[in-house]
């Protein structure tokens, strides 16, 4: 996937108006009710939650609101329950594509989803069709603006933590971890100050 910079579409989804950062603080939002219900309000024991909150403070959400979401999910045992559902299909000319939600109501969801692909030229496939030209890895990205450090000390502060790969860009550098060994590697980055403008355990083609 060389050949177009990860921070600069990062950089740039993270410059949308304000609308679209309620939005990504809404999902944000449903990711932490997941994860703490899933595994307790505390993100010391929780490491899903703790990875969760490192996402949140990657796209600057404020820590009362993230404190507040955390509080909704822990004491709300009536609120709304969102789960997991994960799509595949097809856009145009056949590219690959996987869309990860969280959803209250999946026939809504899937329905929504199916109209996305439709308008977008594309077709939603069955479980499967896609999702093996594809690796599960954690991706973490950090600017070149926000390390004055060498290169190839941030590297080894990576691979010793546990990295698989590092990868230089233009303007970032992006480190791909095993899902397994993900937390352990932000948190070194993390305790040795490094700034990071995305962490997160995703889909890389």
């Amino acid at each position: 996937m060389s050949g177009h910079s990860k921070f600069a579409n990062i950089k740039h989804k993270k410059e949308k108006n304000d609308a679209a950062k309620g939005k990504i603080f809404t999902r944000i939002g449903r990711e932490i009710a997941v994860a703490v219900k899933e595994g307790g309000p505390d993100p010391n024991n929780n490491s899903k939650l703790k990875d969760v909150i490192a996402k949140a403070k990657a796209n600057n959400m404020p820590n009362d609101t993230i404190d507040r979401s955390i509080k909704k999910a822990a004491g709300d045992g009536d609120g709304v329950n969102y789960e997991k559902v994960t799509y595949e299909g097809y856009g145009p000319s056949g590219i690959a594509v996987i869309v990860d939600a969280l959803t209250d109501n999946k026939n809504r969801t899937a329905a929504n989803v199916r109209s996305a692909f439709t308008k977008g030229n594309g077709n939603m496939g069955t479980t499967g069709c896609v999702s093996f030209m594809f690796d599960q890895k954690g991706q973490i990205i950090v600017a070149k603006e926000d390390y004055s450090g060498d290169a190839d000390e941030l590297m080894m502060t990576a691979l010793d933590a546990g990295a698989e790969d590092f990868v230089e860009e233009e303007d970032s550098f992006e480190i791909l971890t095993d899902p397994d060994s993900f937390s352990e590697v932000r948190e070194a980055l993390e305790a040795a100050g490094i700034v990071m403008v995305s962490a997160e355990v995703t889909m890389i083609p």
